[in-house]
């Protein structure tokens, strides 16, 4: 029992701090280009772990199953985690994690565009959800208490990861699930360094102004955030209900609410916890009455990307 515990207790934790963590790598660090070594990092250490583990073979995959591994992995890491980077040089970690925390509500959105059928509880469920996001961002927004530009930033990271999670049912994937995390890491951290060049981030490095503590958490993402979560995260699904492992999908947000305020001061007034309390609801009802995604469809943070990031 403990062994459940701690490693739910990983995923947490772990998944949870990875907004603080990026907060603090994006101080310094060029956003795109920090998230692309992340994930080319792990990406490589994952592939290489497969092959001395069961050979070269484990790799093996169809160009098509590459070509929706690049879909996943460019909307995940690129339009996902790639904007959460660059919204976070102006928003808080805590309200970033709230804003992220809709993402569930945007799968509903995409599965209703594509003509799916939605039961009038889980439309009830994703406007009180919607609900909460607006009073969360708005008034941020328009006062200037955080730059608009940031938070448009993160709303369309929550609607790419989103984007992301659907089409993944819709494509034809590695079925290995650790080989698939391993080409969306990789083709989506290459996607994350062509916009670094495209950007001019690439360019204009200037490794002096980079802070040690900066580099410290670019690599509690790659180990902690990317390898040793997901791992727990796997072992988790084989041991206990998906239902519990599911839970993460809204402790994260509280745990990134709770660190943002305690390492980095970040406020918590009574409109935020209003509003992280309608997103949170929100998402634990329709996780409730959708079911939990299958693992196939999951992704490190994504970390993630149900409550991605990470």
């Amino acid at each position: 029992m403990w062994q459940v515990w701690a490693a739910l207790g990983s995923i947490y934790v772990i998944w949870g701090s990875t907004y603080l963590a990026i907060r603090i790598v994006v101080e310094t660090l060029p956003p795109f280009l920090s998230a692309g070594v992340r994930f080319v990092i792990a990406g490589v250490l994952l592939a290489a772990w497969l092959v001395a583990r069961d050979g070269a073979g484990r790799l093996r995959a169809s160009r098509t199953e590459l070509r929706g591994a690049a879909v996943v992995g460019v909307s995940l890491l690129l339009f996902g985690n790639g904007f959460v980077q660059m919204g976070e040089r102006d928003v808080p970690s805590g309200l970033t994690a709230l804003l992220i925390g809709s993402v569930p509500l945007w799968v509903v959105v995409y599965r209703r565009l594509a003509g799916e059928r939605i039961g009038g509880l889980t439309l009830a469920g994703v406007l009180l959800g919607f609900a909460g996001v607006g009073l969360l961002a708005l008034p941020r927004g328009v006062s200037g208490e955080v730059a608009p530009l940031g938070l448009a930033f993160i709303l369309v990271a929550a609607a790419a990861w989103a984007w992301g999670t659907f089409v993944s049912k819709r494509l034809r994937l590695p079925r290995d699930p650790l080989v698939s995390t391993t080409y969306q890491q990789l083709l989506g951290g290459a996607g994350l360094l062509v916009a670094a060049l495209v950007t001019g981030e690439a360019f204009a490095l200037d490794p002096s102004a980079w802070s040690a503590r900066s580099l410290a958490a670019l690599a509690f993402l790659v180990v902690f955030g990317s390898l040793v979560a997901f791992s727990a995260y796997t072992w988790l699904l084989v041991h206990v209900p998906v239902s519990i492992v599911a839970t993460y999908a809204y402790v994260n947000p509280v745990v990134a609410v709770l660190l943002g305020a305690l390492v980095l001061a970040e406020p918590v007034t009574s409109s935020i916890l209003v509003g992280a309390a309608m997103v949170i609801t929100a998402v634990a009802f329709i996780v409730r009455q959708q079911g939990p995604p299958p693992v196939e469809q999951v992704i490190v943070p994504a970390e993630e990307a149900r409550t991605p990031a990470r």
